[in-house]
């Protein structure tokens, strides 16, 4: 019984012992899929490295471009409220170019509109 308890014992220790012959082969594959894999990446990087190097060669003259255009758009034409200055008294224009409505506009729409920016000018809004 010694005998048999010894051969299961050494069994079960065989299971995870290496077995010298096809582990040299199999190390071979995990090292060139490991190196398959690294110079993927070295490429990967290198495209986004060159992409980046092209992107920011173009980008220098779309920069200046954007700039000029940027200042050739006035804010004030962007802007739908009324930024000029004030006369000594208000004067039924200047009403409606601040409310946003036009001089001949009835009195349901001036409410309307003075209404709408009182509430949008509320200290206690939100």
């Amino acid at each position: 019984m010694a005998g048999a308890g010894a051969s299961a014992e050494g069994l079960r220790y065989a299971e995870y012992a290496r077995a010298p012959t096809g582990a040299g082969e199999g190390q071979a594959e995990l090292d060139r899929g490991l190196a398959k894999t690294m110079i993927a990446v070295g490429l990967g990087v290198a495209t986004v490295a060159f992409a980046g190097r092209y992107a920011f060669h173009l980008w220098k003259p779309l920069e200046q471009t954007i700039t000029e255009t940027a200042k050739r758009i006035s804010t004030s034409s962007l802007s739908s409220y009324y930024k000029g200055g004030f006369e000594q008294k208000m004067s039924r224009r200047e009403a409606g170019l601040i409310l946003g409505v036009s001089p001949s506009a009835g009195k349901a729409k001036i409410r309307t509109a003075h209404r709408k920016i009182m509430i949008l000018n509320h200290p206690d809004k939100g």
